[in-house]
């Protein structure tokens, strides 16, 4: 292209933009000795926006980078007598890829958060998902095999969508540090590769419903749906050689399992694969290393941001975190000294009176939010939280009280409520109860034949701790209420809800005088569509209607008080109910 050019027009002016340009030290061995940089291109660079600028702007996300020690003999090989291939077959042995696999399977929960909760595009998201790139197609078959071993016999809940890519390309792995950006093309494979990549093919297809192979067509069509489907959180993790590692954006992914050697401008275009910019829950892009590549990432980080820059680009260590740690003169508290203050200050259980120390409440325990939320990938922090279940049930629950209270006094805003307060309700969803929570301790409760009263003020708590059941607490404690010797609590309780559903929906339609048959196929549209439709006409369709006479604004009321009863009904009754009326 840029040759084309200069020979096209006899006068020009070249502009270049790039995200990771080609220094000296990062230039391929091959191709036009005169064009191996940006700037033998581009001529001298007019200005420069780096990983440091951008982070600092919060346009992308700091990395935090775990290095895992696998067979470290095995990639510390330096004798030039011991061939690359030799060095290669010590890293693919069995047992560290079953190794490998088992370490991914046991923390992929606790990486991406997978218990935690957020909307995305209308649509209620379990964590976040993750790419898995390995060394070369025969390591991606091995892996890809292993999976499937490890999680043949997994419970449902720990059950993982894996998916398979990768196509021909001459550079596996890579010297300079340039990923191959191989194309969506397998006629290159070796009948081997292209058989293993047609099998995983075809348990994709069983996994999705879809009818894609190896063929030129379909595996393009093949790439476009497992490029859309990382997107929407629906694969947990893409298994890949080279593809998906440079200029793929998908702002569900939030980890890199890496199992490859990366360098340089590969590095930083494999890792900001983690980093785009989601919700409150996403603060740092998760990086994985099952190969020594500290060396290496700071080199990169070095080249493409400056000297001092992995004090920005890369998180801080867990202890940091956790015990604090000095910024410049200044002090910044860690967790242990955060969680000591808010049990002397807020006893659990206790209320909290008075504006000045609700405020402080909400602060305190929003800054114990933040940093809990980045804590928890620490592998460390497991058996460390200090505070109980119940404790942050009571705290949580107090937090929700305090946030409904505020937001009374201020409806303007949602989350930005009363001067400087900022509520991290992201964060509190994100670690949120959810109904099979509720319904297993009903169970339980349901065993002890209820009469286990401590239970039942569990199962409250946890209620009360739940920005999303507090307005099913009713409708929980009634079913409780209930249940006999012959109940089977799940079944009953689906029949509670579609009975319940019917009645405060048919209740809604009378007291405001809806049309019965719009009003249905209104909440239907919305239950199928995952939100309430406030603009268009079929809210209109819904409403009375309304006499000429009537003093002005009437329909308008009329209106508001439609559209926040039927939303009302649809939060109450949409997650618990399949979605379905």
């Amino acid at each position: 292209m840029h040759s084309a050019i200069t020979k096209a027009f006899k006068s020009y002016h070249l502009f270049g933009f790039t995200g990771t340009p080609i220094f000296a030290v990062n230039a391929s061995a091959g191709g036009r000795p005169d064009f191996k940089t940006t700037e033998q291109a581009f001529g001298e660079k007019l200005h420069t926006y780096t990983i440091v600028d951008a982070i600092a702007d919060r346009n992308v996300l700091p990395f935090k980078v775990d290095y895992v020690s696998t067979v470290r003999e095995a990639e510390d090989i330096e004798d030039k007598k011991v061939r690359d291939i030799d060095r290669e077959a010590a890293l693919a042995a069995p047992q560290r890829l079953e190794n490998i696999v088992k370490y991914i399977l046991e923390h992929f929960d606790q990486k991406t958060k997978r218990n935690s909760f957020y909307k995305l595009k209308d649509r209620r998201l379990a964590g976040f998902n993750s790419i898995f790139a390995v060394s070369s197609i025969d390591a991606a078959k091995k892996y890809y095999a292993e999976f499937k071993k490890q999680l043949a016999d997994a419970p449902s809940d720990k059950k993982l969508k894996i998916a398979l890519i990768y196509s021909f390309g001459v550079n596996e792995e890579e010297i300079d540090g340039m990923i191959d950006e191989n194309s969506e093309d397998t006629s290159g494979l070796d009948k081997s590769s292209r058989d293993f990549l047609e099998n995983a093919i075809k348990d994709y297809n069983t996994m999705f419903g879809t009818s894609y192979d190896t063929s030129s067509d379909k595996f393009q069509n093949y790439y476009k749906d497992v490029s859309e489907r990382v997107k929407n959180r629906e694969v947990d993790i893409l298994l890949v050689v080279n593809m998906f590692l440079t200029g793929f954006d998908a702002t569900t992914l939030n980890t890199l399992w890496v199992d490859k050697n990366l360098r340089l401008h590969g590095l930083l275009q494999a890792y900001s694969r983690t980093n785009r910019i989601l919700n409150t829950v996403k603060t740092f892009g998760n990086i994985v290393c099952f190969r020594n590549l500290e060396k290496a990432t700071n080199e990169s980080i070095a080249l493409f941001g400056d000297k001092e820059a992995s004090g920005i680009v890369l998180l801080k260590t867990y202890e940091e975190y956790y015990n604090g740690y000095k910024d410049g003169d200044k002090k910044v508290r860690g967790y242990a000294d955060l969680i000591k203050e808010l049990l002397e200050k807020y006893p659990v259980g206790e209320r909290i009176i008075g504006e000045q120390n609700q405020k402080g409440f909400i602060r305190l325990y929003g800054a114990i939010l933040r940093l809990k939320n980045i804590l928890v990938t620490f592998d460390e922090f497991a058996g460390n939280e200090i505070l109980t279940e119940r404790d942050v049930q009571d705290y949580h629950s107090a937090y929700i009280d305090l946030y409904n209270e505020f937001r009374k006094a201020d409806e303007g805003e949602k989350e930005n409520i009363n001067d400087d307060l900022v509520f991290e309700m992201e964060l509190i969803k994100q670690v949120e109860i959810n109904i099979d929570y509720i319904l297993g301790l009903v169970k339980k409760y349901h065993e002890d034949h209820i009469k286990n009263r401590e239970l039942l003020i569990d199962i409250n708590k946890a209620i009360d701790s739940s920005v999303e059941l507090r307005n099913k607490k009713d409708l929980i404690n009634q079913f409780i209420a209930s249940l006999d010797a012959h109940s089977v609590v799940d079944e009953d309780w689906q029949k509670y809800v579609e009975k319940k559903k019917i009645e405060e929906l048919e209740e809604i339609i009378k007291q405001e005088n809806l049309d019965h048959d719009e009003t249905y196929k209104f909440v239907k549209n919305a239950f199928r569509n995952g939100n309430v439709a406030t603009t268009g006409t079929a809210l209109a369709k819904v409403l009375p209607p309304v006499s000429r006479f009537s003093p002005g604004g009437e329909r308008s009321k009329k209106r508001e008080t439609v559209l926040d009863k039927l939303t009302r009904f649809f939060e109450r009754f949409f997650d618990i109910s399949g979605g379905k009326i």
